[in-house]
């Protein structure tokens, strides 16, 4: 199956729903953890920051706190181009778990994948051809930059985040990502040069 490309920052719930998703979707795929969003303002200027530039897809399960959750991503996102993507409810349990939810339907994770794309697709969710920067970062560039692997990457790392307004514990493969959204080698020399 061939992974639909999006320029969208998608904004799940949980690690389990962007595993999930990384098996359908080739796109930045963010998840808030649950509730702790709405205590982690890194994160928060950080789906500000992408959304405001690439615009949002958020997709959450289909209970009580995933519309909570949905709800305040959207009003924290206001003014970026925001998609809401729903699931339906289907009954059971993912699993991973011994119980079903709460509320007694799937979530994202233990969606079908087809019942996914049809739900991206019901929302005019789909394959976008976006302007992919000529040269992109690489881990090579990291490390040659500084950021990964050296004696004074972390520091380096945190310097960069902290100009760029995102946060310094994302993934190396997060921080990639996030870094060929919003910038290019050149800026983040120029950022460096004035450590």
């Amino acid at each position: 199956m061939n992974k639909i490309k999006l320029k969208q920052i998608v904004v799940t719930e949980g690690k389990y729903d962007v595993i999930k998703l990384n098996s359908i979707l080739d796109a930045l795929i963010i998840p808030v953890n649950g509730f702790s969003i709405f205590k982690d303002s890194e994160k928060k200027e950080l789906l500000k920051k992408l959304g405001k530039q690439n615009g949002i897809v958020v997709i959450t399960d289909s209970d009580r706190a995933g519309f909570k959750i949905r709800n305040y991503i959207n009003n924290i996102c206001a003014g970026c181009d925001i998609k809401n993507v729903y699931i339906p409810n289907i009954s059971g349990k993912e699993s991973r778990k011994d119980s079903p939810s709460k509320e007694g339907y799937l979530g994202v994770e233990g969606i079908d994948k087809d019942i996914i794309l049809k739900c991206f697709e019901q929302r005019g969710v789909t394959e976008t051809a976006w302007y992919e920067k000529e040269y992109k970062l690489t881990y090579s560039d990291l490390y040659e930059l500084g950021l990964s692997g050296t004696d004074n990457s972390s520091q380096n790392r945190k310097y960069l985040c902290d100009k760029l307004g995102i946060p310094s514990a994302l993934s190396k493969k997060s921080f990639l990502e996030v870094l060929n959204r919003i910038t290019d080698r050149k800026e983040i020399t120029e950022i460096l040069r004035q450590k």
